[in-house]
Order: C-alpha cells, then sequence, then structure tokens
C-alpha cells in the first residue's frame, strides 16, 4: 500500500484504499486474468432471487435453540434439511 492512500474510519474499522497507481495494476491484472469476465446488468438482474419456478415463500419461524444447533451442526443446506423434515411429517 502506498503511503498516499486513502484511510477510512468506519465504525472503528481502518481501511486503506489503494492510490491511482495501485487500482491500476489491480485492474491490468483483473484484464490480463483469462477467468475474469465482465457481467451485463442483465445478467446480473437474472442471477438474483429465486430461481424462476421456484415454488419456495419466505418465512420466518422461531424454532427451539437445541434444534437449530443440531441441524447446523450437520453444515451447509441444513435449512433444506429441516424443509426435508417438514415434508415427512405431512402437515396437511
Amino acid at each position: 500500500m502506498s503511503n498516499h492512500a486513502k484511510t477510512l474510519k468506519p465504525k472503528g474499522l481502518k481501511l486503506e484504499l489503494p492510490d491511482a497507481a495501485e487500482e491500476a495494476r489491480i485492474n491490468a491484472g483483473i484484464a490480463a486474468d483469462p477467468d475474469t469476465f465482465e457481467v451485463s446488468d442483465a445478467q446480473f438482474k437474472k442471477m438474483r432471487g429465486r430461481p424462476v419456478g421456484s415454488n419456495k415463500t419466505l418465512v420466518h419461524i422461531r424454532l427451539d435453540n437445541e434444534v437449530v444447533e443440531k441441524f447446523k451442526a450437520t453444515g451447509a443446506g441444513w435449512q433444506t434439511r429441516i424443509n426435508e423434515v417438514l415434508k415427512k411429517v405431512n402437515v396437511a
């Protein structure tokens, strides 16, 4: 980081922003990377939110701490696993 970099201090954090020369080096590195591409606004809009055709509804529910802890302990996808368990109960 250059001595001329900007420093921001939001809520007690110290962030050092790159100066113009370092920013140019960063951008050159990005441009040279064959795996990097710019996403258009239209592509970005398609990437947001639930996939088309999703049949899920966002809800807020309170569960016992022990239930949440046990499911979280099973790793990523714990909310989906809770959904599967609830479907097996056949609440209809």
